[in-house]
């Protein structure tokens, strides 16, 4: 790697990523490529590590001129494509901008580097020696049951929501341009990220900023929804191995190796926060869950087998379910500035009024009958 293209590099794991690399890759030069949409931010890219190897550029990744610009112009060798439209609930209530986000963005991205690294035989460089990373995600498996197996790379997909099911179309497209044009690829299918920089629409940073101000702490249905949570600087850090040593055409699987229930989760965040925050006047922060109406269509267990990752490339997550949760509430309560930005988004606030308040009253509905 000397010139990575990352798209969606202000968003939560791509800003991480961004980091990750400038810090333990010292000679390569990132060209972070992200619409700043709601869930990215340029607060995500404040105080880089190294920040003169970082150059933004907003723009959409379905833009193919702007695309083919960009590879050109800084001789792109390498592209990890993190861009996506990415939350379940989001793509319930509107699904169009999933369809054009991850299934049009990632064959904008293909074609354009299908013709500058193929057709044109990277005049500025080896041909061999170029890599399309994509980052995708558990939930193209669809669901398991309580005594299934994890995923394994081998599991047929099975998307159950419109954000699965373009994540798994984008999948099937960077494998086809694997298969038929001989593009350099990897993919990555990840388990539920949480850490530093999570947009506050997702269950853990949701759940600690709306227990700072005292909010109704929401757990959809009974609680015991079970995911694999993966601490996003060990995402990272496989994601730099998968690029580094992974074999081109492969598929790998990064987990966290741990699936507790939802609610245990939302637990032990009220736990962790009444032990930093003691002379909160909302603790215990447990008082203030409240069970929600459930999502149409709720997959209620994901578990991922990443033995692959770790056999072929030693890859294991640094990172407990309890330590990676200590340090994230921890990351919230040190930057409020970045938390605050955040809040301000009339986006933000409008997504909660729609989606959590709506569950909440219909929740009441349900007890009163």
């Amino acid at each position: 790697m000397k010139n990575v293209l990352v798209t969606g590099g202000a968003g939560f794991i791509g800003s991480n990523f961004v980091r990750y690399l400038l810090r333990v890759e010292p000679q390569i030069q990132i060209i972070n490529l992200d619409a700043l949409t709601y869930a990215g931010s340029l607060e995500n890219l404040k105080d880089l590590p190294d920040p003169q190897r970082h150059i933004f550029v907003q723009g959409d990744i379905c833009d193919r001129a702007l695309v083919d610009r960009l590879l050109a112009e800084h001789h792109i060798d390498t592209i990890v494509h993190f861009a996506a439209e990415t939350h379940v609930d989001r793509s319930i209530l509107g699904p169009e901008q999933f369809i054009r986000t991850n299934v049009m963005g990632t064959f904008t991205l293909l074609e354009a580097a299908r013709q500058y690294w193929l057709a044109e035989k990277m005049p500025h460089g080896d041909a061999n020696q170029v890599r399309f990373h994509h980052v995708s995600t558990d939930e193209v498996y669809g669901a398991l049951g309580p005594n299934d197996p994890p995923f394994s790379e081998t599991t047929p997909y099975d998307p159950r929501s419109p954000y699965a099911a373009s994540k798994a179309s984008s999948d099937h497209l960077v494998r086809a341009y694997g298969h038929t044009y001989g593009l350099p690829y990897t993919i990555s299918n990840c388990s539920n990220n949480y850490g530093p920089y999570q947009f506050p629409e997702k269950l853990i940073p949701l759940i600690i900023l709306n227990a700072l101000q005292g909010r109704p702490l929401p757990v959809y249905g009974d609680g015991q929804q079970i995911r694999d949570w993966l601490y996003v600087e060990d995402h990272c850090e496989a994601i730099w191995l998968v690029l580094r040593k992974g074999r081109a055409g492969e598929s790998y699987n990064i987990g966290g190796g741990n699936q507790p229930p939802n609610l245990q989760v939302v637990q032990e965040i009220c736990e962790i926060l009444d032990e930093l925050d003691p002379e909160s006047p909302h603790t215990p922060h447990s008082h203030l869950i409240q069970y929600v109406a459930d999502r149409p269509g709720h997959d209620r267990r994901y578990a991922i087998n990443a033995a692959k990752v770790e056999q072929e490339l030693g890859w294991r997550p640094r990172q407990s379910l309890s330590t990676g949760l200590a340090n994230t509430v921890k990351w919230y309560l040190d930057n409020p500035a970045w938390v605050e930005a955040i809040r301000k988004q009339q986006e933000y606030q409008g997504w909660l009024a729609k989606n959590y308040d709506a569950r909440q009253e219909l929740a009441k509905r349900e007890e009163r009958k």
